[in-house]
């Protein structure tokens, strides 16, 4: 588990050196335009798009490892082609390989979670794998952007070089892991796990209304932050440009400050109760956005209202991160742990290419339906949530009930033992 989330870690540090800086290279560094900047940003969402059906069943069928590897290697060379790239068709081209070999290592690095950990232990497995990522997402930016210089283009292909690397050191490290395989896939023939398919995954009926929740989480808070309410924020709020940057650096910092914090109050609740909290803190963090720009307070309320929807959307991430993916995990059949995490990896994909698409034109010219609408988004996460706490077993909405129970059940107390264990209940 280690050194999964070693690895884990220093691809998103690799990520975080470009991801910030993709559309400046695009469209001023390389002189490509506007438009061809756009179009690599989308075909990102387009490759994961693509592949993300067929990875689910791969993995299941040949093991997270060799196709968390084979993904390392294809981000890798989609990396170096961006740095190295001067033309439109090879800018598209690495960014689609880049895009689906990232795409790939999302249900690969979480399946890996789940055959190395137990349902006791997931929450915490999760949490630290969120909240790694956010870290290296937000030093490599940190990093990045003292490096580079939009006058140098060679600066900007050191980034990538530098992404590149981190990409063969994940999959360097993740050769030298010895995975153990679910219990229930001992013994299993090959391509056991492929058996049911998206028909089983379709017929459970718990696990569709996760993927439903898990489109409106996302559309409504990651589906948001680069496109409309950063343009919200801007035309409505007047914010300066500087100031989202001061905005994204205060949701990291939220997530990396809480996340643990979090956890620790986490683990010992419903998980469904946590997520429904999580959609009424977005409706305040909207309601605070909408101070920001429909208000009529001074610039510098607005704009410690706009600050502040950043870091509250922070504290809901922190709180989603030990809940909604081990969730997933422990939905999923033992043999088709792949799928379920591929299937929620594609619903996050979809809501993440259909967000910017309805928030940004929304936040530019419409800014109070943009408001309500994502007040009533966050507000729906709550009934979701609840409705489907409904259809969980209680140990799967609390993982910490089976805890409490093996521990009753591995010792049995004699007669006198007994009513010292009741008087402690």
């Amino acid at each position: 588990m280690r050194r999964i989330q070693a690895g884990n870690a220093l691809s998103a540090f690799g990520l975080g050196f470009t991801v910030p800086y993709l559309y400046v290279y695009v469209a001023q560094v390389r002189d490509l335009g506007a438009g061809t900047a756009g179009a690599v940003l989308a075909v990102f969402a387009l490759a994961a798009l693509v592949v993300l059906p067929f990875t689910g069943r791969v993995i299941d069928r040949r093991g997270p490892l060799p196709v968390l590897v084979g993904a390392a290697l294809l981000a890798s060379a989609g990396a170096a082609g961006l740095g190295l790239s001067t033309t439109v068709p090879a800018v598209v081209l690495s960014a689609a390989v880049l895009g689906a070999g990232t795409a790939v290592m999302q249900p690969a690095l979480a399946t890996m979670i789940v055959w190395s950990s137990e349902a006791t232990t997931r929450t915490r497995a999760f949490a630290t794998q969120f909240f790694l990522q956010n870290l290296g997402l937000g030093i490599g930016g940190l990093i990045g952007g003292h490096i580079v210089d939009e006058s140098r283009p060679g600066s900007f292909t050191l980034l990538f070089a530098i992404e590149s690397v981190m990409f063969l050191v994940l999959a360097g490290i993740a050769l030298t892991v010895r995975l153990p395989a679910p219990a229930g896939l001992h013994g299993a023939p090959a391509g056991a796990g492929a058996k049911g398919g998206l028909r089983a995954l379709l017929g459970h009926r718990a696990m569709v209304q996760l993927l439903v929740l898990g489109f409106v989480l996302f559309f409504a808070c990651y589906g948001q932050f680069e496109s409309g309410l950063a343009a919200y924020g801007t035309e409505a709020a007047g914010i300066e440009p500087s100031t989202l940057g001061t905005a994204l650096a205060a949701n990291t910092a939220v997530i990396v400050a809480a996340q643990f914090l979090v956890l620790r109050f986490v683990e010992r609740r419903s998980r469904t109760r946590v997520i429904a909290a999580v959609g009424l803190i977005w409706a305040v963090a909207w309601l605070a956005a909408g101070y920001a720009g429909l208000g009529h307070g001074s610039q510098a309320m607005a704009t410690a209202a706009f600050i502040s929807t950043y870091a509250l959307f922070g504290l809901g991430e922190a709180m989603l991160s030990p809940t909604v993916a081990p969730l997933v995990a422990d939905l999923a059949p033992e043999s088709m742990v792949g799928q379920y995490n591929s299937a929620f990896a594609l619903v996050k994909q979809l809501a993440l290419a259909v967000g910017p698409a309805v928030g940004g034109p929304m936040g530019a010219a419409l800014h109070g339906p943009y408001i309500v609408t994502f007040v009533l988004f966050s507000l729906a996460v709550t009934v979701l949530a609840l409705r489907l706490g409904k259809r969980l077993t209680p140990v799967q909405d609390q993982p910490s009930l089976a805890a409490r129970t093996r521990v009753v059940t591995v010792h049995m107390p004699q007669a006198a033992d007994a009513e010292k264990v009741t008087a402690a209940r």
